[in-house]
């Protein structure tokens, strides 16, 4: 498959300072990351920060922003006022960033997380994603195992709630699938609302459990997204997420995944 809208996400070396963990992506053969949104990696409210360190390994290593994986939304659904005004000033800082480096998307997450509070930071998402317009970057809450995040429906409840297409979901088969929720039929159930994609592969073990694997070793197929994502219209990246560090390390392991990548 094509090669050329590829990412590495730098989650499996999120120990690691932003010079070593550009280096190792780069020599895979990556010319963009999914940059965590944590220290030491990337962070608009930590004084500790540097942001000219993270501009100088873009240029030294060549290795541009994809996608910048934040934490931001979590405090939408804070008790506090101020704390919910400060979880915006981090959205839309988050935002800038991301339109300064180029990314096209970055990736938030759905308040707490429960059902219960879905109404209560929809419109936050709404201001958030008016923003996320005006600067041209995306935002996508990613599929993890929670009540909405690992949900569908809840994921296509509040896509269509917010009722914007910079709003949507982060999809992310292998984790649907360790949430118990089947990658097709929930790529079917919000398919209009997919603004990034992130890639890794499991399988079941011989006691029945959902564990990952190397890519292309498991049951995912990959192809199949590829066809269905691009049959949206979707231009931007596929985000490769190596997250099988007891298989193989990450500093040998990403060249491969990209090399499996482009075999599939």
């Amino acid at each position: 498959m094509d090669v050329s809208r590829v990412s590495a996400c730098s989650f499996p070396l999120k120990e690691k300072d932003l010079d070593y963990t550009f280096q190792v992506i780069s020599e895979a053969g990556f010319d963009r990351i999914d940059l965590v949104g944590r220290m030491p990696h990337f962070s608009v409210t930590d004084p500790e920060y540097d942001m000219d360190e993270l501009r100088r390994v873009v240029d030294k290593y060549g290795v541009g922003l994809a996608n910048i994986g934040s934490y931001c939304g979590r405090g939408f659904s804070a008790e506090s006022e101020d704390e919910r005004k400060a979880a915006m000033d981090e959205m839309k800082m988050t935002l800038d960033v991301a339109t300064e480096f180029g990314a096209k998307s970055i990736r938030i997450f759905p308040g707490d997380g429960t059902l219960a509070s879905m109404d209560a930071v929809v419109p936050y998402f709404k201001e958030s994603a008016e923003y996320a317009e005006k600067v041209g970057v995306y935002m996508g809450i990613e599929n993890h195992g929670g009540e909405i995040s690992g949900n569908p429906d809840a994921c296509q409840e509040i896509s269509e709630k917010v009722g914007s297409s910079y709003f949507g979901i982060l999809y992310e088969p292998c984790n649907l699938m360790a949430a118990g929720s089947e990658y097709k039929s929930a790529f079917e159930t919000f398919k209009d609302h997919i603004v990034h994609v992130h890639v890794k592969d499991g399988l079941y073990n011989d006691e029945g459990e959902w564990e990952r694997c190397m890519l292309g070793d498991g049951v995912i197929d990959y192809q199949w997204v590829w066809d269905k994502v691009e049959g949206l219209g979707y231009d931007r990246d596929y985000a490769l997420e190596f997250e099988v560090g007891k298989i193989e390390p990450v500093e040998t392991g990403y060249k491969k995944w990209l090399e499996t990548w482009a075999a599939m």
